[in-house]
C-alpha cells in the first residue's frame, strides 16, 4: 500500500490542484520548483515573511492587479504585463525600477507549464530592466473562480527626476505628446480573444513594453518633464480627462495629429471602438513646457520602441476640466469620460 503521507511530487502534477496553495509539501514544491527557480533573488530564496532593502533618496511605490483574457496574446502574456504595467506606473513617478513583489491567485485546473511560462516571461521582462523580484505569495481558488490566473504586483522605484512627477505640475500652454501609436494593445487582445480575423496589410501585436528608455531619454535630453501617464485602461483620452480635472486645466486634442496605425483605426471602426478610448501598454503621454516639446519629440524619435512619437495637442486656460477634441473637418467634440467600460479583461 502506498505511503499516504507522501504527496505526488509536484513534477508529475500537469495542472493546478488545491494543495498548490495549501501550505504543505505540494504548495512548497511549487514555490521551489517554478517560483524560485524562474526568479532566483537572494530575498526571495531566503523564504521569509517579507524582504528587507535598502532605500537612499526618493522612493516611489505603485501597487496593481492584473487580469486578462486570453492569458497569452500577441507580443506578450499577464506575467510580462504585470512587470510592464509595474515598471511603467514607476516611471511615470519619474523613477527606475528596483524591487517587485507579487501575489499569484491561481484557479485549480490551470496547467501547470502555462504557468511556467507565465512566470517566465515575468522573469525575463524583469530582468530586461533590472527589476529585482524580492516577495511574494501563492493562493489557489476552486475551479471556476479565478480565470486561470490573477497577478497583484507592488512596485519600489528609484526617482531618478530632478523632483516628483505630478499632475498639479501641469500649466496652461503645455504641450501633450505621446510616444507612438494608441490602441494597439487593446485591439491585439480583443481580435485575439475573439478568435476574429481582420483583413489588413499589418499584423495586430500588443505594445506591451517598458517605458523606461523614454524616460531616460527624456531626461538625457534635459526636457523638464511636467508629468508622465501611462494611458492604460480607457487610453488616452481617459488619461487627458484625468489630468485635465487634477490640474484644473483644459486640454485641446488635435485628433489628426493623433496617432492609429492603419490597421488599429480599420479594426476599431469594424469593432466599434474609439481607438482613443483604447489601452495602451507600453506608451506614454507626456506633459512638457511649450519650449521643451522640440527636443522632447527629437528625444523620443531617437529612441527605438517610440520612433512615432507625436505631439497630439497643448494645455489650456478655457474649458477647466474638459478635454476638447479638433477633427479634421474644423468641427470640436468634448471627450469625456465613458460611462462603462467599452474593453474589458485587457489589462
Amino acid at each position: 500500500m502506498a505511503d499516504a503521507s507522501c504527496p505526488v511530487p509536484f513534477s508529475t502534477y500537469e495542472r493546478v490542484v488545491l494543495a498548490h496553495g495549501g501550505g504543505g509539501r505540494v504548495m512548497h514544491r511549487l514555490i521551489d520548483e517554478l517560483f524560485l527557480a524562474a526568479f532566483g533573488a537572494d530575498p526571495l530564496r531566503a523564504q521569509h515573511d517579507g524582504a528587507v532593502i535598502e532605500v537612499s533618496g526618493l522612493l516611489a511605490v505603485t501597487t496593481d492587479a492584473f487580469t486578462v483574457r486570453p492569458l497569452v496574446f500577441p507580443g506578450g502574456d499577464i506575467g510580462s504585463l504585470a512587470v510592464h504595467g509595474t515598471v511603467n506606473d514607476l516611471v511615470c513617478c519619474g523613477a527606475t525600477p528596483t524591487q517587485m513583489t507579487v501575489s499569484f491567485i491561481l484557479e485549480e485546473g490551470l496547467a501547470l507549464e502555462r504557468l511556467r511560462a507565465i512566470v517566465g516571461s515575468m522573469a525575463a521582462a524583469a530582468r530586461e530592466v533590472g527589476l529585482t523580484i524580492v516577495a511574494g505569495d501563492t493562493k489557489v481558488v476552486e475551479r471556476g473562480k479565478g480565470d486561470g490566473v490573477f497577478i497583484s504586483a507592488t512596485g519600489l522605484g528609484r526617482v531618478i527626476t530632478p523632483g516628483p512627477l505630478s499632475p498639479s505640475r501641469v500649466r496652461p500652454g503645455d504641450a501633450v505628446l505621446v510616444t507612438g501609436p494608441v490602441g494597439d494593445h487593446g485591439v491585439a487582445v480583443m481580435l485575439e480573444r475573439e478568435g476574429l480575423s481582420v483583413d489588413t496589410v499589418g499584423d495586430f501585436v500588443s505594445d506591451a513594453a517598458s517605458c523606461l528608455p523614454q524616460l531616460r531619454a527624456l531626461l538625457d535630453a534635459g526636457v523638464d518633464l511636467r508629468c508622465l501617464r501611462d494611458p492604460t485602461r480607457g487610453g488616452l483620452a481617459t488619461v487627458l480627462n484625468e489630468i485635465a480635472r487634477a490640474a484644473e486645466v483644459g486640454v485641446h486634442l488635435d485628433d489628426a495629429a493623433v496617432p492609429v496605425r492603419a490597421e488599429v483605426r480599420d479594426a476599431c471602426e469594424l469593432l466599434g471602438l474609439d481607438p482613443l478610448y483604447v489601452a495602451c501598454e507600453g506608451r506614454l503621454v507626456v506633459f512638457v513646457p511649450e519650449p521643451d516639446a522640440p527636443a522632447a519629440l527629437a528625444a523620443l524619435r531617437a529612441t527605438p520602441g517610440s520612433e512615432g512619437a507625436a505631439r497630439v495637442g497643448a494645455v489650456t486656460r478655457e474649458h477647466a476640466g474638459l478635454v476638447m477634441a479638433a477633427s479634421s473637418f474644423g468641427t470640436t467634440r468634448v471627450l469625456d469620460l465613458l460611462s462603462g467600460e467599452q474593453l474589458p479583461r485587457i489589462c
